[in-house]
């Protein structure tokens, strides 16, 4: 990539500058929420950390009698529950 002149870095500077109300968003308007249909982790792939959870017995025989997956499950309900979560507040 090639670097950048100094009359574009200033450029860049000034723009950066501006306050947010001096940007035209009328072509492309703010996201205020996510559609309904959109999905989540489809392109996007959050790094994956491994934990240690302690998980009732009869909780965890529910999510494993559903085959496999339980995991990717786990990970889904929280997805949801964090959304709802950001939503409210």
């Amino acid at each position: 990539m090639p670097r950048l002149t100094a009359e574009k870095r200033n450029k860049l500077k000034r723009l950066a500058a501006r306050p947010d109300r001096e940007i035209d968003l009328s072509d492309i308007p703010e996201i205020q929420e996510l559609p309904s249909d959109a999905v989540i982790g489809r392109f996007y792939r959050p790094k994956k950390e491994s934990v240690t959870i302690r998980i009732d017995a009869d909780v965890l025989a529910w999510l494993k009698a559903s085959g496999e997956g339980y995991q990717t499950r786990i990970n889904e309900y929280l997805r949801r529950l964090m959304g709802k979560s950001r939503k409210a507040s």
